[in-house]
């Protein structure tokens, strides 16, 4: 076992002075940033990050020209205005006066994402069979082109929305870089989501163009998506083309899909093939919507800006993830993540991305390492869960596979367990930089992650994100430290949502990080800041449910099961239950039905048929149970975290706040929660 008192990793001497953060740390001293500490330029990690909070007009500045944005040039001058304007303004009554970064600046993500050229590997498709596509660099450049160049006849342009409702293949990245191109703003769907699911997020936006493929792969098998989108489209007027990929069948299968085209037609060149050609727009043009998980009701729609998410996912991949032209990035995501949005950045950079559509562990558990050798991959990104089934399942890459390439492992979406964190060590490599990072669709990036500099101790995220204001206050607001509390981040950067959808006064935004400290962004994270000045992340401080590390949320359960007749409500808490030395969450749905009518198993089975049809595999409840009596405020919500609270035998808080606080008792001791 290794020493509890010692760091699993620490940087050689070679790594650091390599560190592109180090040669940012000098190019700050050696141009004379304003109120720069003497330490940052010797390697001080954290006077760069308190410097980079307290300077905002600098530092990011200083990170747009390092990592070398383009943007259009001006004469003699900056290509913007300003800096930032209204960041004494987190969250202002107009959300129109609210913090805004680099006014006058134009420029073009796809511009950005596709400026190196050449015939190295720019995007790799596998999925369990092995790999199945290539793009170069200059292919990605001409494809990303004839879907621009596609969307334009049709008359797609700066302002409208393109959804993709498909897998992660290379077609998913060449059209959201076609819609950034001409300035469309893209939102996307994994396809193993229910038809429901996809009209609450698609719905909200009025895609003009739709782009699916008619298959995705399960478990070896393809699964059909066909009649989904042909249900999506019965809801979805705005909708002008439907841009098929056709991964199981042939296109002609198409024509009985009214205004479709093959994605080979699509792209056709109908005369010379097109150049590229990009709409240099504003720095906070909207470039994708993204979709909170959907607790509270519908998803929200989180519009986030092309120069903010640029801005920042190249801070994240050069200075905290020491990313380089040819590095090769794996991240085993879905195109309904913010992973994917993430991932795709790395193009920026010069990296080749890597990208994988399949189950994780067919046709073995060894897979996903199978194809890190073959592939010489750089980084290798994944969650919490699939780590830890790695170690049940007695995987050892190590002595498997030549992982000599490997640098970084990346995890997320739930926090890493220390336990995880020996088993990479022990059973993955050795001399590898384990970062876990934390952020969320909210920002599209991360509050905490790793560092090419700084040690890695056992449980803990090596540090706060430069330019991201991030501390951890009690209940008061007052900072914590060494103890757990709830994350939160006191000033603005570039990456905040723009807007949300349908929300012309900000009420939305507001409440969703706001109400608890005005003007200052509670994130719902329960979180500690280290002795190391790392962060340790305890879990969610809200209701939203995380088994198997997926994020999802209660509304869109309940959403399906209150369409049963039979059932009158429910409430859908996560129940955390020991699994060997890992604690798992399990969802657990209570419902209450009509008089007289007893939860047999027939309609336990409809109601998780309905959800997993609807929604998706990780919705579906692993207990239902029935109750007389569901607890309610006084305003009639029904209340998630008194009934959480109740069964995992803690104290409920502000029991006052209940219209019938005796229904707790209902879920108090259950013998079905035992099993």
């Amino acid at each position: 076992m290794p020493d509890a008192d010692a760091p699993l990793w620490t940087p050689s001497a070679a790594q650091v002075e390599r560190a592109q953060v180090t040669a940012f740390a000098r190019r700050l001293a050696r141009a004379g940033a304003p109120a720069l500490p003497p330490g940052v330029a010797a390697g001080d990690h954290r006077a760069l990050w308190q410097w980079s909070v307290d300077h905002p007009v600098h530092f990011w500045p200083a990170v747009w020209r390092f990592c070398g944005v383009v943007a259009t040039e001006r004469g003699g001058g900056e290509p913007w205005d300003e800096v930032a304007r209204g960041l004494d303004r987190m969250a202002p009554p107009d959300p129109d006066l609210g913090p805004r970064w680099f006014a006058g600046a134009r420029l073009n993500f796809a511009e950005n994402l596709l400026r190196h050229r050449g015939p190295q590997e720019a995007v790799v498709g596998w999925d369990e069979r092995g790999r199945q596509q290539v793009l170069s660099r200059d292919d990605l450049r001409d494809a990303v082109a004839r879907f621009a160049a596609g969307l334009r006849r049709v008359g797609v342009g700066p302002g409208d929305r393109v959804a993709g409702f498909l897998p992660n293949i290379p077609e998913a990245i060449v059209a959201m870089l076609g819609a950034a191109s001409v300035g469309a703003a893209w939102t996307s769907c994994s396809p193993d989501f229910g038809a429901r699911g996809v009209l609450d997020r698609f719905g909200q936006v009025e895609p003009r163009a739709l782009v699916v493929a008619d298959s995705y792969r399960s478990n070896g098998t393809f699964v059909d998506c066909m009649p989904r989108v042909r249900e999506i489209l019965a809801h979805l007027p705005s909708v002008g083309v439907v841009v098929v990929v056709p991964l199981a069948h042939e296109a002609t299968r198409l024509h009985s899909l009214s205004q479709s085209v093959s994605w080979a037609e699509f792209t056709r060149a109908h005369e010379s093939p097109p150049e590229p050609a990009y709409e240099r727009l504003p720095f906070d043009h909207p470039l994708y919507v993204m979709y909170s998980s959907g607790t509270t009701g519908l998803p929200k729609g989180m519009v986030h800006g092309a120069g903010g998410t640029l801005l920042q996912h190249l801070k994240e991949h050069v200075l905290h993830g020491d990313l380089r032209a040819g590095d090769r990035l794996f991240y085993y995501t879905t195109c309904g993540w913010m992973m994917w949005n993430w991932m795709a950045s790395a193009l920026a950079v010069g990296a080749t991305l890597v990208l994988y559509d399949g189950p994780p562990l067919v046709p073995d558990p060894a897979q996903l390492w199978r194809m890190a050798e073959r592939e010489r991959l750089t980084v290798f990104g994944t969650s919490a869960k699939y780590l830890a089934l790695l170690e049940k399942e007695g995987v050892k890459p190590r002595s498997r596979f030549d992982l000599s390439s490997l640098e970084a492992i990346l995890s997320t979406g739930s926090p890493l367990a220390a336990h995880s964190y020996d088993f990479v060590y022990r059973q993955v490599k050795a001399d590898v930089r384990l970062s876990s990072i934390s952020g969320g669709t909210d920002l599209l990036s991360c509050f905490a992650l790793g560092s090419p500099v700084l040690p890695v101790w056992r449980g803990e995220l090596q540090t706060r994100g430069l330019g991201m204001a991030v501390d951890v206050w009690d209940d008061e607001g007052a900072p914590v430290r060494g103890r757990m509390g709830e994350l939160v981040c006191t000033k603005p950067f570039p990456s905040m949502p723009v807007r949300f959808v349908n929300d012309p006064g900000g009420a939305k935004y507001r409440a969703a990080y706001f109400e608890s400290w005005p003007g200052t962004w509670r994130h719902g994270d329960w979180a500690a800041i280290t002795a190391h000045d790392g962060v340790a992340i305890h879990g969610r401080s809200d209701a939203t449910l995380n088994p198997g590390g997926v994020r999802i949320g209660t509304a869109e359960i309940y959403r399906q099961v209150e369409q049963l007749g039979e059932v009158v409500e429910s409430l859908v808490v996560g129940q955390e239950v020991a699994n060997g030395p890992d604690v798992d969450t399990r969802v657990i749905l209570f419902v209450r039905l009509r008089e007289g009518l007893v939860l047999d198993h027939d309609l336990r089975e409809r109601i998780r048929a309905l959800i997993r049809q609807h929604t998706s595999r990780h919705h579906v409840p692993r207990k239902v149970i029935q109750v007389a009596d569901i607890p309610r405020t006084v305003s009639g919500k029904i209340t998630e975290l008194a009934v959480r609270e109740v069964i995992h035998g803690r104290p409920v808080k502000n029991v006052d706040a209940l219209a019938n606080p005796q229904a707790l008792e209902l879920f108090r001791d259950l013998e079905e929660l035992r099993g």
